[in-house]
């Protein structure tokens, strides 16, 4: 659980076939330019310039923020989780900023623990107790560590952290924390069915594992039996146009996907969160399924998670 503002302690809280990455390629250190949106943002008191935070994430999900010199006592980073719309803000964790280096540049540590609430977290300079909180632009960002995060197994709770830029341009952290989680790998799409291939993470498969295709906002669900792998954590599926006629009338229809890991278990969400991709839905484009006057295109939504579209 993420630490809250009045209670700080001073500790430190490969593409898939048939896809289109747009934007700076994977596993490259990340370096953002200036926004033209005016905010209330800290600047560097030698010249009043934006003050920008450099990030860098290792294997295990710890983030160094680094940030050049800041006025204040006592200055600490503020990570705030933004709130939904209609909601009051309500969690926040501070981290002190530590100086000492001989170029006058602070850093503070964000560890693996405590496991931020999954959202989207605002990243704020704090110059000292009591003051106006100020938005932080990003510098420069090294998230190399992540781009193989799919290749080790995860203990649950999963928890994911990615350091990102958010649309006005503003430094942010993409947070997600589920008890299981099952990575999407790659998705196959020919002219018949598309194929998902994915790994279990923090459960295990049983005999009697089932993927579960919910149809959005009903209780309608199409259940497949997948293709598993003899360490109980790979599995593959096969959906075609078929597997999710229901009569709809030519309306569109969404599909969520889930793997059930065995008989009575919790369903857990299919989707994509262990690279450096903080948000994928416009970056990870799939083409259709196209049978029998019927489209079956799958997707990422806005929280990563894969879904099937069917028109």
């Amino acid at each position: 659980m993420s630490t809250p503002e009045d209670r700080t302690t001073g500790t430190h809280e490969s593409m898939p076939p048939g896809t289109r990455r747009e934007g700076v390629p994977s596993g490259r250190v990340h370096q953002d330019a200036a926004p033209s949106t005016p905010q209330t943002t800290a600047t560097s008191p030698s010249h009043g310039s934006p003050l920008r935070a450099d990030c860098a994430i290792d294997s295990e999900g710890r983030i160094t923020f680094t940030l050049p010199p800041v006025p204040g006592a006592h200055p600490r980073l503020l990570l705030r989780l933004r709130p939904r719309k209609g909601h009051s803000e309500t969690t926040r964790h501070l981290l002190d900023l530590e100086s000492g280096r001989p170029d006058g540049h602070r850093h503070a540590v964000l560890e693996p623990q405590p496991v931020l609430d999954e959202g989207r977290w605002d990243v704020y300079l704090l110059p000292e107790p009591g003051a106006e909180r100020l938005r932080l632009r990003p510098g420069l960002r090294d998230l190399r560590c992540l781009v193989d995060g799919h290749l080790r197994d995860r203990p649950a709770p999963v928890a994911v952290r990615i350091p990102y830029v958010t649309k006005d341009g503003f430094l942010a952290l993409r947070a997600w924390r589920r008890t299981a989680h099952a990575e999407a790998r790659t998705i196959d799409v020919t002219d018949r069915a598309m194929t998902v291939t994915a790994r279990l993470h923090g459960a295990e498969l049983h005999a009697d594992a089932t993927v579960r295709l919910r149809l959005r906002g009903t209780d309608t669900v199409r259940t497949l039996r997948p293709r598993t792998e003899d360490d109980a954590r790979g599995f593959s599926f096969t959906v075609t146009p078929g597997d999710l006629a229901d009569g709809g009338g030519g309306a569109a229809r969404v599909w969520d996907a889930f793997v059930r890991p065995a008989d009575g278990a919790p369903p857990v969400r299919v989707g994509r969160l262990l690279d450096d991709v903080a948000d994928r839905k416009h970056v990870y484009v799939y083409p259709a399924v196209e049978t029998d006057g019927s489209a079956l295109r799958p997707y990422y939504t806005v929280d990563n998670d894969l879904a099937i579209e069917v028109t």
